[in-house]
C-alpha cells in the first residue's frame, strides 16, 4: 500500500496489546517547546481508527486514532493557555494547541448527549506504552469527504481488516447499541 493509504503510524507499524495494569500516563503536543501536557489517571477504552473530517490526524496518515477515557481523569497539567477548542459548535469539543495544532483531547459538554462523561484522547500523542489497542475502524467512507479517491475504497478496508480493524461506517456495533440505549431510555424518562 502507497504512502497515500497510511491509515495511521502508531497502527501500520502493527497494533500493541494493552499492558497488564496499565493506569495512564502523560499526552504532549508537537511543539518543540513549551508543550500542552495533559495527564489521562486510568487506562482508555474503545480505541478505534476514525475516519471522520473532525478529528485530528498525523500528517500523511487517512486516519485518526482516538479513544476514551472518563473526563474526571483528564487534567491539563501544563499550558493551559496554548489550548483553543477548534469548533464550539460541534458535539465534541476539541481542543487544540494552538502552537501545533494538535488536538489534545475532545469534551463533550451536552449532559444529554450518550457520551457525556468521556473525553476522546488521542494516545499515540503518549511516550507511555501499554495502552488499549485499536478495537475497530469508524466512519470509514468519511475519508473520501477529506480526499481519498473511492476507487481506493476497497484497498483501504482491506488494508484494515488484515490489521485487524472491522470497518464501520458508523461506530462499532456496541457502541451504536449503547446510543440508542440511551436514547431510548431518555424517550422513557421523557
Amino acid at each position: 500500500m502507497s504512502n497515500a493509504a497510511m491509515i495511521h503510524p502508531s497502527i501500520d507499524a502493527g497494533i500493541k496489546p494493552a499492558a497488564a495494569g496499565f493506569a495512564g500516563g502523560k499526552l504532549y503536543c508537537k511543539c518543540a517547546k513549551d508543550k500542552v501536557e495533559v495527564t489521562i489517571g486510568a487506562q482508555t477504552a474503545h480505541n478505534h481508527a476514525c475516519g471522520c473530517s473532525k478529528c485530528w490526524k498525523p500528517a500523511g496518515a487517512l486516519f485518526s486514532q482516538v479513544a476514551v477515557v472518563s473526563r474526571d481523569k483528564v487534567q491539563v497539567t501544563a499550558h493551559p493557555e496554548k489550548l483553543k477548542i477548534v469548533d464550539s459548535s460541534a458535539a465534541i469539543q476539541r481542543h487544540a494547541c494552538t502552537g501545533c495544532g494538535v488536538h489534545m483531547f475532545g469534551r463533550i459538554e451536552n449532559k444529554a448527549h450518550p457520551f457525556y462523561g468521556l473525553d476522546f484522547v488521542h494516545t499515540e500523542l503518549s511516550d507511555s506504552s501499554g495502552w488499549s489497542p485499536p478495537e475497530f475502524a469508524a466512519f470509514v467512507s468519511s475519508i473520501i469527504e477529506t480526499g481519498t479517491d473511492p476507487a481506493q475504497m476497497p484497498a483501504v478496508r482491506g488494508r484494515l481488516k488484515q490489521l485487524g480493524l472491522e470497518p464501520y461506517d458508523c461506530l462499532s456495533p456496541a457502541l451504536m447499541d449503547a446510543i440508542s440505549t440511551h436514547v431510548a431510555k431518555s424517550r422513557k424518562a421523557a
